[in-house]
């Protein structure tokens, strides 16, 4: 090439001068690394071309000296060497200098797409033709899981890698896309691959050490859906946690009833007075005893379990049991009221009673 070809020739003159190359010269070898980084060229094949252009340098130079030369000779091809490694290193930063830029660049590159496709903020024709380009098809439907943890998910940060890695490994580029967005770690993937929510899920608990939360949308068609379900993901981790569940991940589906009602706050309202409101007469307030029903009914509704998940005794749960039966005058260890006494009590968790009291607007 003829940009090498140049770049051999002010290896020549500094040979024959005797001198180091200029940071001109070294400064267009890292231009050429570069340009050659731009093409797809790869660095073994750059490097090994000047190489052997050099070897062919040498070669000239040596003829060009007769052996009553032998001591100019040596000092030739010592200061050809040192020249011949200043270059290698010069073409090995300009490559990797414009191979970092270029990965920066794709990497700005999907971080706009992904932001574009989670908040549905681009035309969904020219949102098709990007997705191509990061191998994500966006017909059909799609499910989204975000996880949240105690430290937040950034792009490229060692968690995101893994659990990339780990997805990229199991699955095809077309089956999953992992990013980091509002601290959250998100998964994109296609309804027809009902597997990758768990594989996710399973894959960022490997790779958090503290406890991790996560939550599954549930399929909506096109890139408005996964617009749809991410927003729906989100709002299904605060409701887990607002909550209180203990499970890890969480569906979307398994708390559509608790989406309902919260929309209506009246009803919740009106619900949470009704059956739990008598428990505001126990001595100390209702605290004790709602923590012993969500204790109760998230220990399978068994006392033992119960008393060791809040430090105390059995005597102690059957106690409460019965207090707030008599408060509420509804019993949870019947079957047939139990239902009511647990949704009631999930719903004073929306409420936030009785750290707040009940407003009758709500």
């Amino acid at each position: 090439m003829a940009a090498l070809d140049s770049c051999l020739r002010q290896l020549t003159k500094a040979s024959d001068g005797k001198r180091r190359l200029s940071e001109e010269d070294l400064e267009r070898l890292r231009q050429l690394a570069a340009a050659a980084a731009g093409r797809g060229t790869a660095l073994r094949s750059l490097v090994a071309a000047y190489l052997n252009s050099a070897g062919r340098v040498w070669a000239d130079l040596a003829d060009s000296r007769s052996a009553r030369q032998t001591e100019d000779l040596k000092e030739v091809g010592a200061v050809l060497i040192r020249a011949i490694g200043d270059a290698t290193v010069a073409l090995t930063q300009g490559y990797e200098t414009a191979h970092r830029s270029a990965v920066r660049g794709e990497e700005a590159m999907r971080r706009e797409f992904v932001d574009d496709l989670l908040d549905g903020r681009t035309g969904l024709g020219r949102l098709a033709e990007r997705a191509e380009r990061f191998g994500l098809r966006l017909v059909g439907p799609h499910t989204v899981a975000v996880a949240r943890a105690g430290r937040p998910f950034g792009a490229g940060d060692d968690t995101t890698r893994y659990v990339e890695e780990a997805m990229t490994s199991r699955f095809t580029t077309e089956d999953v896309l992992i990013t980091a967005k509002d601290s959250l770690l998100v998964c994109v993937s296609p309804g027809a691959v009902p597997q990758v929510p768990e594989f996710f899920a399973t894959a960022v608990r490997d790779a958090v050490a503290e406890q991790c939360r996560i939550a599954v949308s549930r399929p909506r068609p096109g890139p408005s859906g996964i617009v749809r379900s991410y927003q729906e993901a989100r709002s299904t981790l605060d409701l887990a946690t607002q909550l209180g569940l203990t499970t890890s991940c969480v569906h979307a589906s398994e708390l559509l009833v608790f989406q309902v009602l919260g929309r209506d706050r009246a009803a919740i309202t009106d619900l949470v007075a009704t059956v739990l409101g008598g428990l505001g007469a126990a001595r100390g307030g209702p605290r004790a005893l709602l923590d012993t029903l969500a204790a109760y009914f998230a220990s399978g509704c068994l006392n033992s379990v119960t008393a060791r998940r809040l430090g105390v005794s059995v005597r102690t749960v059957t106690y409460r049991l019965a207090r707030i039966r008599q408060l509420t005058g509804h019993d949870p260890t019947d079957p047939d009221q139990r239902y009511i006494l647990q949704t009631a009590a999930l719903g004073a968790r929306l409420l936030d009673w009785p750290t707040r009291p009940l407003q009758p607007s709500e």
